[in-house]
Parts: C-alpha cells; sequence; structure tokens
C-alpha cells in the first residue's frame, strides 16, 4: 500500500470523489414551466389596482396612443399595440416608419424594468415637451422614468440586473417582461369589455394580409 493513498493506488474511491465534477441539478421542463407561471400570476396579482385603472384611464382619454419599450419589453407593448387596433383606437409604435409626431392629447405608454433604459427616458422626455402624456411601467418605483410621471405602473418584478435571486429565480427581466405582456392583455380585456364591442368587431381589424 501506498502511504500517499492509504485506500490503496488503484481504489476508486477517493480518486472518483476528487476528480469527479459536481453537476447542476437537473430541473424538469414542468418544474421550470411551473416556476415561471407562479411567479408571473403573483407578480401580476400584486400590481395595484389604482395604478392599473389611472393607465386605463390615460389611454382611453388619450388622442393617439404611442408605446415604446426595448428588448422584450417592447415586444411586449407592441403586443398590446396590436389589441388596442383591434379595439379601434389609433396607436402607434414608436420606431416604426409609419409613427407619426406625438402631440398634446396624446399618450406615450412606455415600459423599462429598470426605469432608466437611455432610450425610453428621452423618448418619454420628447413626449413631455411635446405636451402628450406619459404612462411608465417599471419595476423601480424611485427611478428616473418613475419621477417624469404621476401615471405610474409598478410591477414588483426583478429589473433585468437583479441576479440575486430575491424577488425571482429566473433570469434578468424574464418575470418583469412575462407579467407585461399578462398586464397588457388584461387592460385590453378590460377596455374590450367596457367598450360593448362584439368579437366579430374586433376580427374585422385583424390583417387579412397575412
Amino acid at each position: 500500500m501506498n502511504d500517499a493513498y492509504p485506500f490503496g493506488e488503484h481504489d476508486g474511491c477517493v480518486n472518483a470523489f476528487i476528480s469527479e465534477p459536481i453537476l447542476p441539478v437537473q430541473q424538469s421542463w414542468k418544474d421550470s414551466s411551473a416556476l415561471v407561471a407562479s411567479e408571473a400570476a403573483q407578480a401580476v396579482n400584486a400590481i395595484d389596482p389604482g395604478e392599473a385603472e389611472r393607465v386605463l384611464s390615460a389611454v382611453t382619454a388619450a388622442s393617439r396612443v404611442f408605446v415604446f419599450g426595448q428588448g422584450r419589453s417592447g415586444i411586449a407593448l407592441r403586443a398590446l399595440a396590436m389589441r388596442l387596433m383591434h379595439l379601434g383606437l389609433p396607436v402607434h409604435v414608436v420606431g416604426e416608419a409609419t409613427s407619426p409626431a406625438i402631440t398634446a392629447g396624446d399618450l406615450l405608454l412606455s415600459a423599462s424594468g429598470s426605469g432608466s433604459t437611455p432610450s425610453v427616458l428621452a423618448a418619454a422626455r420628447s413626449a413631455i415637451g411635446a405636451g402628450a402624456a406619459v404612462a411608465a411601467i417599471t419595476a423601480a418605483p424611485h427611478s428616473p422614468l418613475a419621477s417624469l410621471t404621476s401615471t405610474v405602473l409598478v410591477i414588483p418584478a426583478a429589473a433585468k440586473r437583479d441576479r440575486s435571486g430575491e424577488t425571482s429565480a429566473q433570469y434578468a427581466g424574464s418575470l418583469f417582461e412575462q407579467a407585461l405582456w399578462l398586464l397588457g392583455d388584461g387592460l385590453f380585456h378590460a377596455l374590450w369589455q367596457r367598450s360593448g364591442l362584439t368579437a366579430e368587431e374586433l376580427w374585422s381589424r385583424h390583417s387579412n394580409l397575412e
């Protein structure tokens, strides 16, 4: 027996224990999906109903609605813009070639988890400078974006750069973006129910060039 290997030079137990890598815990798709659904539901349920109603009021009071966000937040707002179009509301996505100038009486509906996305802040300031109203959706109630307007809706989710895992176990701003999409559908559904329009009337506005 070798003194350096008291359990035998060819005994694989100790050597295997030292050299085998520690593999991450394998989580199933079902478990991951349950986590995502649970976190998203909790975040949406925690939204202040009064804040949501103020956003609804801002949308209905606006002559036209402009939406703007970056990345996945922007994608969620584009989905909401489509639904507002189905309701017959004049809506534009900032950055599109056909988006006109924003003016007094219009609303910029903006979203930024951190509330400090430079382009979103610049757009909000430009809208205010043009006399338009701004509604901000963010995860940071004390952020620069939130400070620009009194119409603020806070989604209680982790910001993109929050890697603590305390607010959400998901990556980056996933929870904020998921809740934003669900929030948008909730806002649309409320507006639809209040409009008195039928599903057939909304369907007539769906794209027929697909």
